[in-house]
């Protein structure tokens, strides 16, 4: 093998432990008391997360070694790292909150385990639960939103975030590991009002990022959960009201419970007598 083409293989891995590196160095700043550069670490890891995927689709260097190591790095860095910077930050003053975060990192090392089953290397246009990078980045950008004036400053800081959190943290959790749907990237085009609103969406996107990254991250990543359970309850009244066409199941059940129809036998060909097709019995229609 040329060293060009081991440096392309090593390349989306030499991403993926840059993620792992960003969320140990998360986890060490959060417990110096440093939240504010342990939440930058996390967003710095799921940029890398996001890089090493698409470096090796693009190169054709995918591998299942890169599949299980991905998975493993994210275990860390988007389940156990959000998990204790949210324990150093809010609960350390208590002795027994820090079930919530085990909690937390239990549901993402399910999450990721199932994604490994039963989505990885397929193409889909949804995730199966809650990302884990999403549910991460919400914990870990908790403390940036906190600081800001858009907290401070308004009724939000009024509400009980105390207990608001364990709550989260719970929701977040069983989101992971949960059948509702979240969709992927947004679709980028100027042929379809969706590929338009994708465009628009991942603008404005770009622009909070830049320039306004402690306001945008928690409420966008808020925006984001709240969106897969209000699609999948919209959805799931769409399918119960009345005059709905059913779907491709319902119809399987509709045939399944029909009372069966009976098969008519052909006579034999009387032009053939002695031919070998004489008794055979045609597939019904």
């Amino acid at each position: 093998m040329r060293p060009q083409e081991a440096a392309v293989i090593a390349l989306p891995n030499g991403f993926t432990l840059a993620n792992l590196f960003f969320g140990i160095f998360g986890i060490v700043a959060a417990s110096r008391g440093d939240f504010d550069a342990a939440a930058r670490f996390i967003v710095f890891g799921a940029v890398a997360d996001t890089l090493d995927g698409r470096i090796a689709r693009a190169t054709k260097t995918g591998s299942r070694f890169g599949e299980e190591l991905d998975s493993l790095v994210d275990a860390i860095s988007f389940g156990t790292a959000p998990a204790l910077i949210m324990y150093f930050a809010v609960f350390q003053s208590t002795r027994w909150e820090w079930i919530f975060c085990f909690f937390f990192t239990a549901c993402a090392v399910m999450r990721l385990a199932r994604f490994n089953v039963m989505q990885a290397g397929r193409k889909t246009t949804h995730f199966q639960g809650l990302p884990s990078p999403a549910a991460g980045g919400v914990l870990a950008t908790y403390y940036w939103f906190s600081q800001t004036s858009l907290y401070t400053e308004t009724i939000v800081a009024d509400l009980p975030w105390h207990q608001m959190l364990r709550f989260l943290i719970l929701g977040l959790g069983m989101l992971m590991i949960s059948n509702v749907q979240y969709a992927k990237f947004p679709v980028v085009n100027f042929r379809s009002l969706q590929g338009i609103l994708g465009f628009l969406l991942v603008i404005g996107t770009l622009i909070g990022v830049i320039f306004l990254p402690k306001q945008f991250f928690f409420p966008a990543g808020m925006a984001y959960v709240l969106y897969g359970i209000g699609r999948t309850v919209f959805l799931g009244l769409l399918d119960r009201l009345p005059g709905r066409d059913a779907s491709g199941d319902d119809d399987d059940e509709d045939s399944e419970s029909a009372p069966p129809r009976r098969r008519r036998r052909r006579r034999p060909s009387q032009r053939n007598p002695a031919g070998s097709d004489t008794g055979r019995e045609d597939k019904p229609a």
